[in-house]
């Protein structure tokens, strides 16, 4: 049995919560926030038997799409100039998902 940790947008944490229930996965999932952007994610956990790990990660994977390139613009401290901060544009990939699978040493439901 695996623990698969399941990080994905907001965006997307709806349809790829529906596709894991339809296809029998119980989900629990959690909002999170994180990451270079501190925009707001879905962290979802399934306990899964070993050989349905990648049934799970390619519907993920079909849900989330691909890792977008967007144009943001970050602030940072430039010490030479008499304000405290300018922006600077910065391109960054958004989207997909981030997967992390663990085994499960124990596993109780009731």
């Amino acid at each position: 049995m695996k623990l698969m940790y399941i990080i994905v947008r907001q965006d997307n944490e709806s349809d790829v919560v529906n596709a894991l229930i339809k296809e029998n996965y119980r989900i629990t999932k959690l909002a999170t926030s994180g990451g270079f952007l501190r925009r707001g994610n879905t962290t979802l956990f399934s306990c899964v038997e070993d050989s349905d790990v990648d049934k799970a990660i390619d519907i993920v994977k079909a849900e989330c799409g691909k890792r977008q390139k967007i144009q943001v613009d970050m602030p940072v401290n430039l010490p030479s100039t008499a304000i405290n901060y300018t922006t600077l544009p910065t391109t960054i990939e958004i989207g997909g998902a981030t997967i992390i699978v663990t085994d499960v040493c124990k596993f109780e439901k009731f």
